[in-house]
């Protein structure tokens, strides 16, 4: 058995543990069992383990290889990084505030970052970088980024229990429909010829399918809070508080990573700025996020609107990192962040 599917097989590995770690925090919060939330948690950090086990694997594989680069230059490797740094967010933020309930959308998260790469059929073979990758500001700036990315991804599933929490159907329907965007939004690009080489049928058909799923999910999660008790589930404020601690965990992180990819451009192509559409994107969405702090520390926003501006802000990272890649062609074309 190569390497390579050894490899693979470990992310598996990762992504099922993921999937039941989810499954076990839907049955904690319908049971209140203190038990099933610990047996819960453990299965998130041995998802953890499994994945940054993987990680380390290929790592070691690509210097075998000889290209000795730690594994951030693609698409594949940087959504198993993606969900890594998502579960390892989720992960302090438990351990720190006691809340785990927000496990079974933040593990679900992790879940779909490496199961995404896995059922659409993205190359996973270690392969050697192209000349602009071959710096050292590769790790800073990807890892910047992407830790950055999944704290906002903590502040999104913080959002949706905040605004399913309140117990509004329509709310809640709105919710369970947003998702359906990003597919939406693909099949016009491809089937109205604006660019129909975007994306296979198979491919687009499992967007189309795992969207569906998420907002059956969070359907699915408003009929159950909808019978659980206020005084077991976090109070609105402490939601709040919560997805305004993720967003300024991120915003640090999303800018140092801004930064380090214009020291980078300018090494590897003579300028710090060109609008390349993955550069005006990340700009858009450091944007998203300056909004969402002004409006807390300046307007004294709180609830609903934050929480939705959180929603909106990780619609923008999502299209950010997939959007750009698929629908526009820049300088970033090759890279994942």
């Amino acid at each position: 058995m190569g390497q390579n599917l050894i490899n693979s097989k470990i992310f598996g590995a990762a992504m099922v543990i993921y999937l039941l770690a989810s499954v076990v925090y839907l049955i904690y919060i319908v049971s209140r069992n203190k038990k099933i939330g610990s047996a819960a948690t453990l299965m998130t950090l041995g998802g953890f383990l499994v994945n940054t086990a993987a990680i380390g694997v290929r790592w070691v594989e690509s210097y075998k290889q000889g290209f000795g680069y730690i594994p951030l230059s693609n698409m594949y490797e940087s959504m198993v990084f993606f969900a890594w740094s998502i579960v390892l967010i989720y992960l302090i933020f438990e351990y720190v505030y006691g809340y785990k309930i927000i496990g079974v959308i933040a593990t679900a998260l992790g879940f779909l970052g490496i199961a995404l790469v896995s059922l659409t059929g993205v190359s996973s073979d270690i392969q050697p970088l192209v000349p602009a990758l071959q710096s050292n500001w590769l790790t800073s700036h990807v890892v910047t980024c992407f830790i950055g990315y999944a704290a906002f991804g903590v502040s999104y599933a913080i959002c949706i229990f905040y605004l399913i929490r309140t117990r509004e159907m329509k709310q809640t329907i709105i919710l369970a429909l947003h998702p359906l965007v990003l597919p939406l939004l693909v099949s016009i690009i491809k089937y109205g010829n604006i660019k129909p080489e975007l994306i296979t049928d198979k491919n687009l058909g499992i967007m189309w399918g795992v969207c569906a799923v998420v907002g059956a999910v969070f359907f699915g999660l408003h009929t159950i809070l909808a019978k659980t008790p206020d005084d077991m589930l976090p109070p609105l404020k402490v939601l709040d508080e919560l997805s305004y601690k993720a967003v300024a965990v991120g915003f640090p992180l999303l800018t140092l990573g801004i930064l380090t990819g214009a020291a980078w451009a300018n090494y590897a192509w003579g300028t710090y700025w060109s609008w390349d559409p993955k550069e005006t994107w990340s700009l858009i969405t450091w944007f998203v996020y300056a909004a969402f702090l002004h409006a807390r520390y300046t307007a004294g926003w709180r609830g609903k609107p934050l929480a939705w501006l959180s929603v909106v802000g990780f619609g923008a990272v999502i299209f950010t990192y997939w959007g750009v890649n698929f629908v526009l062609s820049g300088l970033h074309s090759y890279g994942s962040a």
